[in-house]
């Protein structure tokens, strides 16, 4: 049997992917509410596929809140999601409760890893320290880079491209238990040392980062001189050394916990260890300026002709398919226009409005236009597409649309009267 210890996000797909792949599972939490809401299958996180992959694989898998059914088990995943700060820090607090909760339950032979994101070394740290409490299956302690993606995890769990794993002796072999669960996914497995997968999962956001900075760069220009990103972008995917599957949609700003937790790792590092890391600062400010774009507009467009204008703002999550909203550009205009009345909707993010001033959430997307002179569409979900542009028209006051992502038909909205402006392209 699997077993899984944490059911947060990371917990609670990992367990089914694996439970999908045909393994007897366990999902561990201390909580017994959350054990028992999904042994009923109600799921507290949202993703595409979610529901059907339980509903297909519920009966080999099972939940549990006592850390003694640990002990059936030959493998154990680590596997709560490790939240950051205000700071953008890592908080790993609860996966230390976590893990000292569960020490003397797991089977002493059985074979540990640490799915969670942590910074490079805590990985052998962890294991100096359970050994010198005598705890006998750190000796069998590995670290796995986790890839999972907000609004895409079921998919990446299930089809991953590559396992790095870190290891404390990349040259000896994996125990049998463990590599037969790898075996099961069918991809490219990546043996390191335990600090460089610890910062393999760092370097890949980083380079992340690097294209997002340099996109966002570059579709500002084009609003300027008058070229259309979108132009430019398939030219980009052409060419073998940037490919196609780049990351060449302009955004505003990084998003999300993940990006920023890594920037502020690796400058921290930098720091310690003194290394050049001055680039680190540029992407970081990059990004503050880049979640300013609607902001801007705004004033631009609406608040410099009528200081009484209504916002509409479709979307409060970071991105579509998640619930998240840590750094929510969206969140952001919000809360830097107190003054301003706004109505908003999001499927699936509903935060307290008691804490925004003048906000309320309304039903619907079009409930949210009402009255509005001016929409903002800052999640780019698949159900604003859906909306027609005449709809949307006959329900503003006014006529602005301010659509970052690109996510309406610019044709459409112009053919409905609509004062269109795209991230990366001159406004209409």
């Amino acid at each position: 049997m699997i077993g899984f210890v944490g059911l947060s996000h990371l917990g609670i797909v990992y367990s089914l992917a694996t439970a999908a792949k045909g393994f007897e599972t366990l999902g561990f939490d201390p909580a017994s509410d959350v054990c028992e809401r999904l042994g009923r299958g109600e799921l507290p996180v949202s993703e595409p596929g979610l529901a059907e992959l339980f509903q297909s694989h519920c009966s080999r898998i099972r939940f549990a809140s006592d850390p003694a059914e640990l002990g059936k088990c030959g493998l154990v995943l680590i596997s709560l999601d490790v939240p950051t700060d205000a700071a953008n820090r890592s908080d790993l607090a609860p996966m230390r409760s976590l893990i000292d909760t569960v020490a003397g339950s797991i089977a002493p032979g059985a074979t540990v890893i640490i799915l969670c994101q942590v910074p490079p070394g805590f990985t052998r740290s962890l294991k100096a320290a359970l050994l010198a409490r005598s705890v006998r299956w750190a000796d069998s302690l590995f670290y796995q880079v986790e890839t999972l993606v907000f609004g895409n995890a079921v998919e990446r769990a299930l089809r991953p491209e590559r396992f790095m794993i870190g290891c404390e002796d990349p040259k000896t072999a994996l125990p049998q238990v463990y590599r037969e669960w790898l075996e099961a996914f069918g991809c490219p497995r990546l043996p390191m040392r335990y600090e460089s997968a610890e910062l393999a999962k760092i370097a890949i956001n980083l380079f992340l980062v690097s294209t997002v900075s340099t996109t966002n760069t570059l579709a500002e220009l084009c609003e300027r001189i008058g070229a259309d990103w979108m132009d430019v972008a398939p030219a980009l995917r052409l060419d073998r050394r940037i490919g196609p599957h780049a990351y060449l949609a302009p955004g505003l700003g990084i998003a999300g916990g993940n990006l920023e937790r890594d920037l502020v790792t690796v400058r921290t590092l930098a720091a310690m260890h003194g290394t050049e890391a001055g680039i680190i600062d540029a992407w970081l400010l990059d990004s503050r300026y880049r979640q300013d774009w609607a902001l801007r507009k705004v004033h631009e467009l609406v608040l410099s002709r009528s200081r009484e204008a209504m916002l509409a703002v479709w979307g409060l999550a970071y991105k579509p398919n998640t619930h998240s909203t840590k750094n929510s550009p969206a969140l952001g205009v919000i809360e830097a226009l107190p003054n301003v009345p706004k109505v908003a909707y999001d499927p699936q993010a509903r935060p307290d409005q008691a804490a925004y001033a003048r906000l309320r959430l309304a039903a619907s997307p079009l409930d949210a236009c009402r009255e509005a002179d001016a929409l903002l569409v800052m999640t780019p979900w698949a159900e604003f597409a859906r909306i027609t542009p005449a709809a949307i028209r006959s329900s503003l006051r006014g006529s602005t649309v301010i659509d970052p992502f690109g996510g309406l038909d610019q044709t459409a909205c112009l053919e409905a009267g609509l004062s269109y402006h795209r991230l990366g392209a001159r406004s209409w």
